[in-house]
């Protein structure tokens, strides 16, 4: 019997049956319903069958936000020039239930390397957090707007060299500026990851444009 993850999810396929599967992660305050739509809007053609997993973060209170409780993946206690600050042991916490839902998804017949762990955001901060800490290498990572975690331990892993990302951003982004997502890809690229970087000409948030880059890119991983 498979093992019920501890957070709630909205799930959707493309196919009924399937071998593949994208663990998407929402940004802070929002839920696992905000990015549902995007997978009719994904060009992955007919033949593709992948199960898409939105979960819903835990509720509770952001410092940077006045301590009001909403959905987040960790705490995030300050916004400054030098960066974001955040709650280390929240990243760990996000961690462990990326590693649950992970583990339920193997469960059900879908190997490591058919999983791709994606998000916006924060939780593309955790994507990429999650993807670099776990002990067998995701398929790939797709981080829209986000950044690295200062945390974020960057070691050698079977395979994870090979570990191909997505980035994008919105070049006019006030709230996680540019200049976050471009670090962190540098970041990434300098340890030797295989990043696609993209920017679009928009602020927080996500375009056709890139939702059909995002599509394209996830079939030719998966395809």
């Amino acid at each position: 019997m498979a093992t019920t993850p501890s957070l709630e999810y909205i799930e959707k396929t493309t196919k009924q049956s399937v071998d593949a599967s994208v663990i998407w992660l929402h940004g802070l305050g929002a839920d696992g319903s905000d990015f549902v739509p995007i997978v009719d809007e994904l060009p992955l053609g007919g033949s593709l069958g992948v199960r898409f997993i939105f979960p819903h973060a835990p509720v509770r209170q952001v410092t940077v936000n006045g301590g009001m409780p909403m959905r987040a993946w960790y705490d995030i206690i300050g916004l400054g020039e030098g960066g974001i600050e955040e709650d280390t042991s929240g990243l760990a916490e996000a961690l462990s239930h990326i590693v649950e839902l992970i583990g339920g998804e193997k469960e059900r017949g879908i190997p490591a390397e058919r999983i791709v762990l994606a998000g916006f955001s924060q939780g593309a901060a955790t994507a990429l957090y999650a993807g670099l800490q776990l002990e067998q290498a995701p398929a790939g990572i797709i981080a829209l707007s986000g950044w690295l975690p200062a945390a974020t331990e960057i070691k050698p892993l079977s395979g994870l060299d090979d570990l191909p990302i997505f980035m994008a951003h919105g070049n006019q982004d006030p709230v996680v500026p540019l200049r976050l997502g471009l670090d962190s890809s540098r970041r990434l690229t300098d340890a030797g990851f295989r990043v696609d970087w993209h920017e679009y000409t928009l602020e927080h948030g996500v375009c056709m444009a890139e939702i059909e880059q995002v599509g394209k890119w996830l079939k030719s991983l998966l395809g």
